[in-house]
Formats: C-alpha cells, structure tokens, sequence
C-alpha cells in the first residue's frame, strides 16, 4: 500500500489507491484505515486524499541504524566521497534491481533523481553488474530472465550474450563500468562487497558526468578507487 505513493503521486484518493495497488475498494479501505491509525498515512479531511506521514521515515531509520554493512560501509563512503568529489554510492540487489541503501551527492552534480532508496534495473547499471559478477552463473541467467529488459538510451545493453560478456568482464578484471546507460551522458563504475563467507553482499560505485570527463580519464582514475573501498567494506 506505501509503495503506491511514488513520484508524481504524493496525494491519492482511495479509489486510486486501490486501483495501483490492484486491490477492490473496500479492502484498500481497510488498509488504508489501518495505516492512518498507526500513523503511517495522512487523510485531508477537505479534499479525503491519503498521502504518506513522516512516520513513514521511521522505516528507514530503523533499517538504516540497524544495518551492519551501512555502519561499515559509512566512513569508507565518506572518505571516498571527498577523495573523488564526485557521487558515491552503495547499493544491494534486491531481486533483479538495485536499491541504494546510502549514497552521497556530488556538489557538481545537477541530477539528483537518484537518492537513497531509489531503484534501479541491475542488468545496465555498473553496480548491479558488479554483484552480479561475483554470483554463479546460473542465478545470473535467471535474474536476467526475470528482467524486464529494455532500452533506456541508445547505449542500453538488451542482448543477454552482450550482458553476460560484460558480466564476465566484470568477473575478470574487479570492476563494472557503464556509460550513458540509464541516463544520458553518465560514467559509473562499481566493485563488489564481499560477506564474511565470500558471497557478494553490495557494490560501491562513483558517478560522474561525461560532460566534465572523456571516458579514458574516468577507467584510469576512479576503478583502482572503488575496487579499494569495496575491499575496505568488505568483511
């Protein structure tokens, strides 16, 4: 029911309500009863549309506090954050998309659609390449079979032997890059964070605009960056 209230839909009645989250009326009635009892949603009494409380960021707070990989993660982050001074990222694979559990935004960076919490898919992006790099190849395949696949930008990846090739590559040489995969005219590149019994558990990637970088520049100065941060977080 939460996740219904996304950009763009701050406010909803309640028939919109159960029409996103595919329920009948009166069970999003309920829900949505509930929820406003326990603080989670806001009912304007004048124009009856729900939308979230501040409550709602209490989720995330706990999440956060609670999070060991977040507490290791943090002051690595923050060192490459004004090492590079560009946006520093960590994120997990949540499926077949990427969530970011904590990122850092770059002073120079006019794009801020990605913060904490945002999704992305796995297959085009430097993080989710990255885990996807230290997974077995089969669940590779199955998560890529999952994915819905298409072109974002022109430079997208949609062939799954390309993606695989590039998964390998990953595998090979530490790292993921990728560029204007998403959004047109970004440079990422990720490592991947390893558990204490060897599994992936998240990447850290540094963004940076190709407007301010030839991609040459980038592969020769923020790779041997994140791959050392990523060992730093890793446990």
């Amino acid at each position: 029911m939460l996740t219904v209230f996304d950009k763009g839909r701050g406010s909803l009645t309640l028939s919109q309500i159960a029409d996103l989250a595919d329920l009948d009326v009166s069970s999003a009635q309920r829900f949505t009863h509930t929820l406003t009892q326990l603080g989670y949603l806001r009912k304007d009494p004048a124009s009856r549309r729900f939308e979230l409380s501040i409550k709602t960021l209490e989720l995330a707070y706990h999440y956060v506090r609670g999070s060991r990989l977040i507490d290791r993660a943090m002051p690595v982050l923050l060192h490459l954050s004004k090492e590079t001074e560009e946006a520093v990222s960590l994120t997990v694979l949540d499926g077949t998309e990427i969530v970011f559990v904590s990122r850092y935004l770059s002073r120079r960076m006019l794009n801020t659609d990605v913060i904490s919490g945002s999704r992305l898919p796995a297959y085009c992006t430097s993080a989710g390449r990255a885990i996807l790099s230290r997974m077995p190849d089969a669940a590779v395949r199955d998560i890529l079979e999952r994915s819905e696949i298409r072109k974002y930008t022109p430079a997208t990846p949609t062939d799954k032997e390309e993606l695989l090739a590039r998964i390998d590559e990953a595998r090979r040489i530490g790292y993921a890059a990728a560029f204007d995969e998403i959004y047109h005219g970004d440079a990422s590149v990720a490592a991947p964070i390893l558990g204490g019994d060897g599994e992936v558990v998240a990447a850290v990637s540094v963004a940076v605009p190709l407007a301010r970088m030839e991609r040459a520049q980038f592969l020769e100065t923020f790779p041997h960056l994140v791959t050392a941060a990523a060992r730093g977080i890793s446990y």
